[in-house]
């Protein structure tokens, strides 16, 4: 989606050099990346650069699933290899190929597309690339100036660089969930492999330092991407707070050290609720003319933010009994007109309903051949010279095993039907 009336060619033509190609409709037109990974931070990484144009070739196998092609959600709950939600979001604008890394051809297939390649993704421990001769230091023998981004759970080094991690146990390990939940309570894990959604916007922009780089000097890289490591970005003053303090954060809840009122309310109907945050005493006085100056708000206990924060639970208790007995929007819409930091807690819903998302195209719609018509999630940002667009699904299992072989790799039919036959395809 482009924006009228924004000349920004000379921009976008900058952008295009980095690919040291044309300049084409998109930013990373030019650049083919080979995507050996796997579930979610890999294929995201491939992902975002897939939205801005580059070519992204997946490699899969039959024999072994990405175990993200078995998790829902799935369309009418039907269950199948090309059916998840959660893949397809994962996964548009690349094309799909089957290669059996177990298998010496299929390994020497693979060399041959990273010959023709610029970037390489992985998202294995160490120990898996290396076992198929298919590390940094053997891919730099076949494509010299080759780009390696490996997004590995602790990083290519060190004592635990070999621990293999979901993405669940990654978030406990740099500390979040330390953070997570409520002061009397355990940990709260955030049900959902965190560094998966972290990570990969550090691999996406270091993959785009990379080819810069090599734009300027001729030279490739390996870039080594610890989850763990990146997750620990999200910890806010954390680790600040201890080395400068001493002090270990404990878990809070919805609580702030600096604002209060700070949480979320309850309001009327199942499972809705808003959040409201005051920052200042400003808005203090806002949010209480918007209550109608209840006397309960004019008490020495809330006088003051040391005050609030001090009876915050007595706090929390007033305002949810008013927000309880009005529907979520109505009570946004009330508090934003009195200038009260306040907003709906969203559900899937909501956000299709969002006019603000659907005036920024968030929501784009494809064409499955099995699911249908298929809502996916946009790129969080927009460059106005060179747009993001999802150009079509993603791929079948082996969708284009044809298209990639033969007419990229220039593998003759003869050749193509004795891999097909030998079982490296699978």
């Amino acid at each position: 989606m482009e924006v009228p009336g924004n000349d920004l060619t000379p921009i976008a033509s900058a952008l295009g050099q980095i690919t040291g190609q044309p300049l084409d409709r998109h930013a990373l037109s030019g650049v083919r990346v080979i995507d050996f990974s796997w579930i979610g931070v890999g294929p995201l990484t491939a992902l975002y650069l897939a939205h801005h144009g580059a070519e992204v070739v997946r490699i899969e196998s039959d024999t072994r699933h990405d175990l993200v092609r078995s998790e829902g959600p799935f369309r009418n709950n039907e269950v199948g290899i090309n059916l998840s939600g959660m893949y397809e979001d994962n996964n548009t604008n690349k094309l799909g190929v089957t290669l059996n890394l177990n298998h010496p051809q299929a390994v020497e297939i693979a060399r041959r597309l990273v010959m023709i390649g610029d970037v390489v993704v992985e998202s294995f421990t160490p120990r898996a690339m290396k076992k198929w001769g298919l590390d940094y230091a053997a891919l730099r023998q076949v494509r010299p100036d080759i780009i390696m981004v490996s997004l590995t759970g602790q990083g290519q080094t060190g004592p635990h660089n070999m621990h293999p991690l979901a993405g669940i146990i990654l978030p406990g390990l740099a500390g979040l969930y330390h953070l997570t939940g409520w002061p009397d309570r355990a940990p709260i894990e955030l049900g959902m492999p965190y560094s998966d959604w972290v990570a990969p916007h550090f691999g996406a922009l270091a993959v785009l330092t990379a080819l810069d780089h090599r734009r300027r000097t001729g030279c490739g890289q390996h870039i080594d991407v610890s989850q763990v490591e990146t997750v620990i970005h999200a910890l806010e003053t954390a680790v600040l707070d201890y080395t400068a303090n001493g002090r270990v954060q404990a878990r809070t809840g919805n609580r702030h050290p600096s604002f209060a009122p700070h949480g979320v309310y309850r309001c009327k109907g199942w499972e809705r609720w808003v959040a409201i945050a005051i920052t200042r005493d400003e808005e203090w006085e806002s949010l209480r003319g918007a209550l109608g100056h209840p006397a309960w708000a004019g008490a020495a206990c809330f006088a003051t933010f040391r005050e609030r924060h001090r009876h915050h639970a007595e706090l929390d208790q007033h305002i949810e009994q008013w927000t309880s007995q009005y529907p979520p929007e109505q009570v946004m819409a009330l508090l934003q007109a009195a200038g009260v930091p306040c907003g709906l807690v969203a559900n899937a819903q909501d956000m299709h309903q969002d006019p603000q998302l659907a005036h920024r195209h968030h929501y784009w719609f494809l064409e499955h051949p099995e699911m249908g018509r298929v809502a996916h999630n946009s790129p969080s940002f927009i460059l106005s010279g060179t747009p993001r667009e999802l150009r079509h699904h993603s791929p079948m299992m082996g969708q284009h095993n044809e298209q990639v072989f033969k007419e990229m790799l220039g593998l003759s039919e003869e050749s193509f039907v004795e891999a097909l036959l030998s079982g490296a395809l699978e």
